[in-house]
């Protein structure tokens, strides 16, 4: 299978990306976490999701929370790759609706309850202004054919690409109170993955030198000039072939214009080909040019094929898998802790392809190669994650929170290749991400309340896990809010955040043109988060 490296895009995964938490995993779930970020060991109706066991601390009675979050994320990508027009490229993530939905009932020493929520990606990636990774072989396109005696020094192209990610997720268990101190929880989480993919590649274009199509040096058409390139070869070898039937395939090229097999004007078109492809016209013989024109003939026209605009690409992935839950909770006189552990959700995505991105074609049939073939399927698991948490009352008013995530991404399988083949994530991560919050809230009267919290994300991949569209970054985020009692049963939380990331640098070498030759390439990766969090909780009847 003959694949152009060019052309090789690289998404055959877009990024699950993830707003907060683990690689793949939000945990920015409520709109009291954004204001303080510990919530681990909640014992509020957001417990649903971070202390489940916790749920048995409410007093009876039926409670809902309607969370509504906005995220926006920047994306940065710098690369030095010496042949690109541009060497910084920015995108953008973006959340309008995030919501958080949970239910639980409260009785005697049991608790039932149902949670829905975006557990995994959730929104909207936009990359208007290309990328490295879309670009790079197209660049290589200027030496590339400099160094074959067609003098190129610029390219443009047209490249973009919108992609939204949303697992969701539809939890629900029961919780169980042994005593005044100790509560468990049994329970899962159903997800639903979908990854949808639009984009398109056009207009590349050239400014090569070539006395017959760009005598002027203007941007040409690139798949026009290799369709060209092409039918100068195919003419080429045909000529060749009809020298070698009448018996002077021996013959160098020189001496069949000397014996005028060959007229003035053929030898130079010829001589010319042979210069281009590396043969010596005086040494080279008629047989011996005819396999390279022929090759060169096929390769231009492949060229021209990948290169031609690809519009209205459309690619759907979807799946799903089911993970069980179980919790603890643990209750002093001022002291409250939370543990949860969630298992390994397995999901396998199936492509539904209406219109791929072509990055080849079958050396042997002729047919495209598609990125995404319909329906192919690929690995995107959620990993495994344990989290515990304490919330300590220092004053009536005043209390500390903190709170320690840790996920199991070598467990997982992330769908990640390694030079086009899938790996298991313990070939591309190091150690699993972990996460450690600490959160301050104060009680200012009865009804209101203020908060604020800080969390830090520490991951654990290896270099070959980062790519221009999918890397994952270790972090800091500071929050703040409040709440307001609007009624005895009703709460009103706010919250805002703001996430920096610490900037990845990846060194890697790039095959120049699929040529063998090795450049050494250094890119760095950044991001940041903004989100701003609504939060209603509900306490629809029960003791007030």
């Amino acid at each position: 299978m003959k694949r152009l490296a060019f052309l090789l895009i690289g998404i055959a995964l877009f990024p699950l990306f993830s707003h907060a938490g683990g690689i793949v995993t939000n945990t920015n779930q409520s709109a009291a976490w954004v204001r303080m970020f510990a919530r681990d060991a909640s014992t509020g109706i957001d417990a649903v999701y971070f202390n489940p066991a916790g749920l048995a601390k409410l007093e009876n009675g039926l409670y809902v929370s309607l969370n509504e979050q906005m995220v926006i994320q920047n994306r940065y990508i710098s690369s030095d790759y010496p042949y690109l027009n541009e060497s910084d490229y920015e995108g953008s993530v973006f959340a309008p609706i995030f919501p958080g939905i949970y239910l639980a009932y409260k009785y005697g020493k049991f608790a039932f309850s149902v949670g829905i929520n975006p557990i995994g990606g959730g929104g909207s990636a936009v990359f208007e202004n290309s990328l490295p990774i879309f670009e790079m072989g197209v660049s290589d396109l200027v030496p590339g054919l400099t160094a074959r005696g067609l003098p190129t020094t610029e390219y443009s192209m047209n490249a973009n690409l919108d992609g939204s990610s949303v697992y969701w997720g539809y939890q629900a268990g029961i919780t169980y109170s042994i005593n005044d101190m100790i509560s468990i929880y049994a329970g899962a989480r159903y997800v639903s993955a979908k990854n949808t993919y639009q984009g398109s590649l056009t207009d590349v274009m050239i400014n090569t030198a070539h006395p017959t199509y760009n005598p002027t040096l203007e941007m040409i058409s690139a798949p026009e000039f290799f369709a060209n390139l092409s039918a100068d070869a195919t003419t080429a070898a045909t000529s060749l072939q009809s020298i070698s039937d009448a018996s002077y395939g021996s013959l160098t090229l020189d001496q069949a214009h000397t014996f005028a097999i060959i007229n003035d004007a053929q030898y130079a078109s010829l001589a010319a080909g042979y210069n281009s492809l590396g043969l010596n016209p005086a040494v080279n013989t008629i047989d011996e040019g005819i396999a390279p024109f022929t090759a060169s003939s096929q390769e231009s026209a492949v060229r021209a094929m990948l290169l031609a605009d690809q519009e209205n690409v459309d690619i759907e992935q979807t799946g799903s898998g089911i993970a069980p839950i179980v919790g603890v909770n643990l209750s002093f006189e001022k002291l409250n802790i939370g543990m949860k552990y969630e298992f390994r959700t397995k999901i396998e995505l199936e492509n539904n392809t209406k219109k791929d991105f072509i990055v080849g074609y079958d050396a042997a049939t002729g047919t495209p190669v598609g990125m995404f073939p319909d329906g192919e399927k690929v690995r995107s698991d959620m990993p495994a994650m344990f989290s515990i948490g304490a919330d300590y009352k220092l004053t009536e008013k005043f209390s500390v929170a903190t709170g320690f995530h840790y996920y199991f991404d070598k467990g997982a399988n992330y769908g990640k290749q390694i030079n086009g083949e899938y790996v298991d994530n313990d070939m591309v991560i190091n150690k699993g991400l972990w996460e450690f919050s600490l959160g301050l809230q104060y009680n200012i009267t009865e009804k209101l309340l203020v908060s604020c919290g800080y969390l830090h994300t520490q991951i654990g991949v290896k270099e070959v896990y980062q790519s221009n569209l999918s890397y994952t970054n270790s972090s800091n985020s500071v929050g703040l809010g409040g709440a307001y009692k609007v009624t005895p049963g009703i709460e009103l939380n706010l919250g805002i955040g703001y996430t920096t990331y610490e900037t990845f640098e990846k060194n890697f070498e790039h095959d120049l043109g699929g040529t063998g030759t090795m450049i050494p390439v250094v890119e760095s990766y950044d991001k940041d988060n903004l989100f701003i969090a609504l939060g209603l909780d509900f306490k629809l009847f029960g003791k007030k």
